[in-house]
């Protein structure tokens, strides 16, 4: 049995607990961190109250595969610690990996593994294999309602103002890398799909405010020499953070089962 430590509980953290409480083969729910203790252990009062909670730092001390679903904020400090320890570090925050290179290049010197799940987003494994030959275009629209982009340092920097918007409004333009870096909390899915494929510096994306969805929309279209692929996803937001998708949890779920499987789909 691996054991296993979730660092956070919100939209995507409690949904993952709750999973590997009910039970994951091969995996055994060890410990939850959280930077406001009390709080966690009411979370977890109905879940599973006989697990541990702990602060974030202690969570490698517990576990051999640490679930990161914090604020981006905190980030560095529970990847830090899982890559020190040289443990399994799952997590769906491929903007932070972007700005925290470093981190990925001392895994490599630790013994540490970093899975990236597949987050809100579709087609990695297509696009992945697709990488292997030659690529000449990756391209993202992400439309969200305009909630779901509230706080992103670039409409603050820029002075965009996304109140009400009757019509939808392009409010960015450029590389996953750049789109990252501007909308940290909102563009996991372009730093993933950079990382997955020709580099966050050739992915174009473009991020729309749409007031006429409930739902945050991904398209992506990839020419290669061995495919050309078109995909478009719509994610349900989750009730505790318009901008996360329920699909994002049951994503991480998918990867952890894949731990212990003995059949593995998917690239």
């Amino acid at each position: 049995m691996k054991r296993v430590g979730v660092a956070g509980l919100g939209a995507v953290g409690l949904p993952v607990v709750r999973a590997l409480a009910a039970g994951i083969e091969g995996l055994d729910l060890a410990a939850v961190s959280s930077r406001d203790l009390a709080r966690a252990r009411g979370r977890m009062a109905d879940v599973a109250p006989r697990v541990a909670v702990v602060r974030p730092d202690a969570l490698p001390e517990l576990a051999d595969v640490i679930v990161e679903c914090v604020p981006k904020a905190a980030f560095a400090d529970v990847a830090a610690a899982a890559i020190e320890a040289g443990r399994t570090l799952v997590t769906v925050s491929g903007a932070a990996l972007l700005v925290h290179g470093d981190l990925v290049r001392r895994a490599g010197e630790t013994g540490a593994t970093i899975i990236l799940a597949t987050g809100a987003l579709l087609g990695l494994d297509a696009v992945r294999a697709a990488a292997e030959g030659e690529v000449a275009e990756v391209r993202m629209i992400t439309r969200k309602p305009p909630r779901s982009l509230k706080g992103a340092p670039f409409l603050e920097e820029n002075g965009i103002s996304i109140d009400d918007l009757d019509a939808p409004l392009r409010v960015f333009e450029g590389t996953a890398r750049e789109g990252a870096a501007g909308f940290p909390a909102n563009v996991n899915v372009a730093a993933a799909l950079g990382l997955a494929g020709i580099g966050p510096d050739r992915t174009r994306l473009e991020i729309w405010a749409d007031p006429g969805l409930d739902r945050n929309t991904h398209e992506i279209a990839v020419d290669a020499d061995s495919a050309r692929l078109s995909m478009k996803i719509e994610n349900v937001p989750s009730d505790e953070n318009p901008g996360t998708g329920k699909i994002t949890a049951l994503s991480v779920i998918a990867a952890l089962r894949s731990l212990g499987a003995p059949l593995r789909v998917g690239t």
